[in-house]
């Protein structure tokens, strides 16, 4: 079985994810992991963001997702890729076809013939549109930037509020007019909208909707 849940930056989608893969017993697959793992690349080797020259480095890149972290060049780099500068770099190299060509043929392989949930910004129209449920998780892009804000501070990392909420909207413009596989709700996806609601309370709402514990 599959489970898509596509968002906006900062809706809660990939905490919702790994809860309820846990619960479920699925695998989880953080697709904006793998955009992020070859953003750090091109950032510590000061590749500049060019079509072009990712596409070049995409040549001599391996980037694999397994036991719910990320490896690049098979080296683990889950907590090298959180910063704000390297989302600045992912969702630039995220317009880019090649980029999102290999990253989509890379997500389905990991998948194939497994239970799994995966959070992104086309999964359910790109990557799997035929997923067996797709839930599109928003928020107001107020309450998104204050959970980025608070997770930035939690996680150590000094941030700016108003800095933080700029960069959402950017990063909601980009996604959504890329060119290539956009940001958009999939026709057939669940909307839930998170501004006022827990976390849990969204696992539970989804849980709902597949079925509870009897999905396997």
């Amino acid at each position: 079985m599959i489970i898509a849940i596509d968002g906006p930056s900062g809706a809660g989608k990939s905490t919702v994810a790994r809860l309820l893969s846990r619960e479920l017993g699925f695998e989880y697959i953080d697709t904006g992991a793998m955009y992020r793992a070859l953003a750090y690349k091109a950032y510590i080797n000061n590749i500049e963001v060019k079509e072009d020259t990712i596409d070049e480095m995409l040549e001599t890149t391996e980037v694999d997702y397994s036991d719910n972290k990320i490896f690049l060049d098979k080296m683990n780099v889950e907590s090298l890729i959180r910063s704000e500068e390297i989302s600045k770099y992912a969702s630039k190299i995220s317009a880019f076809k090649n980029v999102r060509t290999k990253m989509v043929e890379l997500q389905r392989n990991i998948a194939k013939n497994k239970n799994v949930i995966l959070d992104g910004r086309d999964i359910g129209t790109k990557v799997f549109p035929d997923a067996d449920f797709k839930f599109f998780i928003t928020a107001s892009v107020e309450t998104r930037a204050e959970r980025r804000y608070e997770q930035l501070l939690a996680g150590g990392t000094a941030a700016d509020r108003d800095n933080v909420l700029e960069d959402i909207k950017k990063r909601d413009i980009n996604d959504s007019t890329r060119e290539f596989s956009p940001l958009k709700k999939a026709d057939d996806a669940i909307l839930i909208d998170t501004t006022h609601m827990e976390i849990n309370e969204v696992v539970r709402k989804i849980k709902d909707f597949v079925g509870g514990q009897n999905v396997l």
